[in-house]
């Protein structure tokens, strides 16, 4: 059996991308290991050169793959210990977990930055969207996000129907640095509401911020509640 799964959601370089980069995350491909050559990729998922050279670029833009023209494509040996910060999709998460997945957009807006956002000019145009995920009929997530429309033009006409903004950014919007921040406080009553929770009960929040070279390109505050998420990551010595 291949070790590669594709999930059948989306473009089929942003699949090939995620179905290499679990590989890598999950240590089924170790540090240093070999990625197949693009020739036995384009085989094995039946698909263009194009493609696969954009999944595999993509992977080496976000630092889980190093290219090199004697040795060929490997795993990066940092890889392993960026697994606790990449937040993939959560929707990936939930259906991992064995359960379906379904979100809401409740709120999207196009506006001007203030100016103290996203460290980005006042008057920069953004996107303000307000997402809720459910597995099965149970609130997980409140995904708070702002996108700089400078750095991802296409999310000015994009609905957002077919795939959550944080899910759209991935497949369509390169990064090269992120940043996270995880603290626990207490859930704020719109928040609450949303979650199924009590205003004021124990909430985790990731903050996520995220570049393309020095241009800042959104910013996320995701909400979940405290007694149905945690955040995993295992490490090898020297990582």
């Amino acid at each position: 059996m291949s070790a590669f799964v594709l999930d059948g959601e989306g473009p089929m370089h942003a699949q090939i991308r995620r179905a290499l980069g679990s590989a890598i995350l999950t240590g089924r491909i170790a540090p240093g290991g070999r990625i197949p050559p693009e020739s036995e990729l384009m085989a094995l998922f039946g698909a263009s050169r194009m493609t696969v050279h954009r999944a595999v670029a993509a992977l080496a833009a976000e630092g889980l793959v190093r290219r090199n023209r004697r040795a060929g494509t490997v795993a990066s040996p940092e890889a392993r210990g960026r697994a606790v910060f990449e937040i993939w999709d959560i929707g990936a998460e939930i259906r991992a977990a064995g359960q379906q997945h379904r979100f809401e957009i409740l709120s999207h807006t196009q506006r001007p930055a203030t100016g103290d956002e996203m460290d980005l000019p006042a008057g920069a145009p953004l996107v303000a969207i307000v997402t809720r995920h459910l597995a099965d009929a149970t609130p997980m997530q409140v995904e708070e996000r702002l996108i700089n429309l400078d750095a991802a033009p296409g999310a000015a006409t994009e609905s957002f129907a077919a795939a959550p903004p944080g899910r759209w950014l991935l497949d369509h919007v390169p990064w090269t640095e992120a940043e996270h921040a995880i603290h626990a406080t207490a859930a704020p009553a719109r928040v609450a509401k949303l979650l199924g929770m009590k205003a004021g009960d124990a909430a985790l929040v990731v903050e996520r911020r995220t570049w393309n070279g020095t241009t800042p390109v959104t910013f996320a505050r995701l909400w979940h509640p405290g007694d149905r998420h945690r955040l995993v990551g295992r490490f090898s010595a020297g990582t």
